[in-house]
């Protein structure tokens, strides 16, 4: 039996919680009503219903700006979660009724999309036709916002990432290698001690890029105190460049090596000795997600349609 409605009120609709908590985002009703699809007195319609039904003052309304009155903002916590809620619940029965169809907004960081999209992107089409797969190409701390907040999906990334609510689908592991430039004595050499990093000028991704903390972490590791930094680039292809003209060397995982290391034939690739440097790259999702089970299953998919590569596919239970 359905729990009777505190004090007889009757119960907003959604479509007044979503005006209300469009506002609440965007603090301007022409910019929420045009984040929703709604116009703009319609917007000021519903919100205002709701404020009567209520009997709270939710919005403070000047010629300049609106702001959240108190009770707003407690108000928009929880309108903001009813309608995550309601739109999980739609996801369900969606998910229930035809798995793999609808739409998939997955988030890639930028040194793993060049990469692995190609082998993703096959597999969607090949095994999924009915999939609208949406791809967003972000670095790790956005994708994460993405996901937690609702406006993503799925990940793409390396990991562990440590997020609370968030559940990691292990993919593969890879390793790093060394690449350098064509006159450098590491280049072409394999069995290169990690403790050959305390000595090596190392070119780095800009901040943000999780590739970049990598990279620092195993030089910490190899025992250098400190990896002063004097050139940084935004993405891998000029990281290369760099190292092509003789400014330092770097870090790369094996699935970029194919792409980026043939973009130039001033560029040599070092392999370390066992056990080398590596990363570990994952699906991530929301715990408890209305489809969880289908990701379960595309990762599954992944894992086979990715042994060609040069990684190390893991076992569902790693």
């Amino acid at each position: 039996m359905l729990p009777a409605h505190p004090h007889g009120r009757r119960p907003p609709s959604l479509a007044q919680l979503r005006a209300f908590a469009a506002v609440a985002e965007h603090l301007h009703f022409r910019d929420a009503a045009a984040a929703i699809g709604m116009s703009q007195p319609a917007l000021s319609g519903a919100v205002s219903a709701l404020e009567e039904m209520l009997g709270l003052t939710l919005l403070e309304r000047t010629t300049r700006k609106v702001l959240l009155s108190p009770a707003g903002g407690r108000i928009a916590v929880r309108a903001k979660a009813v309608l995550a809620e309601v739109a999980a619940l739609l996801e369900e029965a969606e998910a229930v009724r035809v798995p793999f169809t609808g739409t998939l907004r997955l988030g890639v960081i930028p040194t793993v999309a060049p990469y692995l999209l190609p082998t993703v992107l096959r597999l969607v089409h090949d095994r999924y036709p009915d999939l609208d797969l949406q791809v967003h190409e972000e670095q790790t701390a956005n994708l994460v916002e993405g996901l937690t907040s609702g406006r993503l999906d799925l990940l793409l990334l390396a990991v562990p990432l440590g997020v609370p609510g968030v559940a990691e689908l292990p993919l593969f592991d890879e390793d790093f290698v060394l690449v350098t430039p064509l006159d450098h004595p590491l280049g072409g050499r394999t069995g290169i001690p990690r403790e050959a990093l305390r000595e090596l000028n190392l070119l780095l991704l800009d901040e943000g890029h999780c590739l970049r903390d990598q990279a620092l972490d195993i030089c910490r590791e190899a025992g250098r105190a400190d990896a002063p930094v004097t050139t940084t680039a935004a993405g891998l292809a000029t990281l290369v460049q760099l190292v092509a003209g003789g400014l330092g060397v770097t870090l790369l995982p094996r699935t970029a090596l194919r792409v980026e290391a043939t973009r130039s034939d001033r560029l040599r690739t070092g392999y370390f000795a066992e056990p080398a440097p590596a990363r570990r790259v994952a699906l991530a999702m929301r715990t408890g997600a209305a489809r969880g089970v289908e990701y379960g299953e595309l990762a599954a998919a992944l894992r086979e349609a990715l042994r060609p590569l040069p990684v190390r596919v893991l076992d569902q239970d790693d």
